[in-house]
């Protein structure tokens, strides 16, 4: 169930993107399309919404959104790095898209380790310029069980995205 505050978020993420007259897309890992739900959700989406991927393994973000096997064995699935490049993969293949967030964490309630504990969840963020494709990542640990961990995750990954835009990334 999508998050309360995703769903106010996602709707002031798609007035920005409609005045600027931008389409958005998304690659999910640990939301499991719970971003592409919110985004969808929202009245009016099709003037801005393109597409979502869920691609929960390393292969379908290989597959999918050319995140290279290098970063993934090196850094791993849950990393800043491959968030960049899972974001910047959207925006490669998806050609009418202005913006793409991506998520990939640990949503738990298993699969933490000393460095990547359970909450941790890792963003990307890129945006199509005039001087080509700007990314940056974020890392979040957020509290409370699996479904928190990835509402929490959701709507951190609109209210980023919204300061991005304000600030004029």
């Amino acid at each position: 169930m999508i998050d309360h505050d995703a769903l106010i978020l996602a709707p002031q993420l798609g007035n920005a993107l409609r005045e600027r007259g931008w389409m958005f897309a998304c690659a999910e890992s640990c939301t499991g399309g719970l971003l592409a739900a919110a985004m969808t959700d929202t009245p009016g989406s099709s003037f801005w919404f393109d597409r979502g991927f869920v691609t929960y393994s390393n292969a379908a973000k290989m597959q999918h959104l050319h995140v290279n096997a290098e970063t993934l064995e090196r850094f791993g699935a849950v990393s800043e790095e491959t968030a960049m490049e899972m974001a910047s993969g959207v925006l490669a293949v998806a050609r009418d898209v202005h913006m793409a967030i991506s998520t990939t964490g640990i949503a738990g309630p298993d699969g933490g380790t000393p460095g990547k504990p359970v909450g941790m969840v890792c963003f990307g963020f890129a945006q199509r310029t005039s001087q080509g494709v700007v990314t940056r990542a974020v890392t979040r640990v957020f509290e409370g069980d699996r479904g928190r961990v990835r509402n929490a995750a959701v709507a951190f990954a609109l209210a980023t995205a919204l300061e991005f835009m304000a600030a004029g990334a």
